[in-house]
């Protein structure tokens, strides 16, 4: 039987996270989901719901400052560099819950900042099996993605995906942000998928049906 329950989750410095835990069996593989801006765990409920469908034990969290979590719903618009780069902090409680629930292997999924982050707590915890990043950047508010590249490990998998069409105010591209920090990630086990259009981060399920299908494939493949 297929449920999910609200959780709070309290991060190393004492922050309070709530998310939505799509629960599975012990045992099972799992997927951390990291919102974009501006969001909330919520727009991941259909993907999530396709993800425990096949297997998984999935959990969508509300960063900082957005939904649910302190200083939600929209604290996150006065946040600092140093206090958005805070959030590696709510991923790593996310973490955590799903290696306490005895999932194995472990993936996070992370849109926009959300995939900046994904990127960052896997470089960071080496337990974490994969990553899929969807329009994924350099620099989001302080949070870098190339020193994580070249941190992941050789056994860790990676999986960027961007759209030629979405433009950054500095009018760079993600898909040559995507490029570069594919470049840069040091495992040999990564794949890059980019779209001529689509737009930003989640947008591009709504333009590719079979995206979200395609994501949970390349996830089955590294079970």
């Amino acid at each position: 039987m297929q449920m999910q329950e609200r959780i709070e989750l309290k991060t190393k410095d004492g922050v309070a996270i709530i998310g939505t835990h799509y629960k599975w069996e012990k045992g099972s593989p799992a997927v951390l989901l990291l919102h974009m801006l501006p969001e909330t765990k919520e727009s991941w409920d259909g993907f999530a719901k396709k993800l425990q469908s096949k297997g998984f034990g999935v959990l969508a969290i509300d960063f900082r400052g957005h939904g649910e979590s302190d200083g939600g719903p929209d604290g996150y618009r006065s946040f600092s560099e140093d206090e958005t780069k805070k959030s590696i902090e709510d991923a790593r409680a996310g973490f955590l819950f799903q290696k306490n629930e005895s999932h194995i292997p472990l993936f996070v999924v992370g849109a926009s900042i959300g995939a900046n982050v994904a990127l960052q707590i896997l470089a960071e915890e080496k337990e974490i099996n994969g990553a899929v990043m969807l329009s994924a950047g350099i620099d989001y508010h302080g949070i870098q993605t190339l020193p994580s590249a070249r941190a992941v490990s050789g056994h860790q998998n990676v999986y960027i995906i961007a759209a030629k069409d979405d433009i950054r105010r500095n009018g760079i591209s993600a898909t040559v942000m995507g490029k570069e920090i594919f470049d840069a990630v040091a495992s040999e086990n990564k794949h890059i998928k980019i779209f001529e259009t689509g737009g930003h981060g989640i947008h591009l399920f709504s333009v590719y049906q079979k995206l979200e299908d395609d994501i949970i494939a390349w996830l089955q493949k590294h079970v």
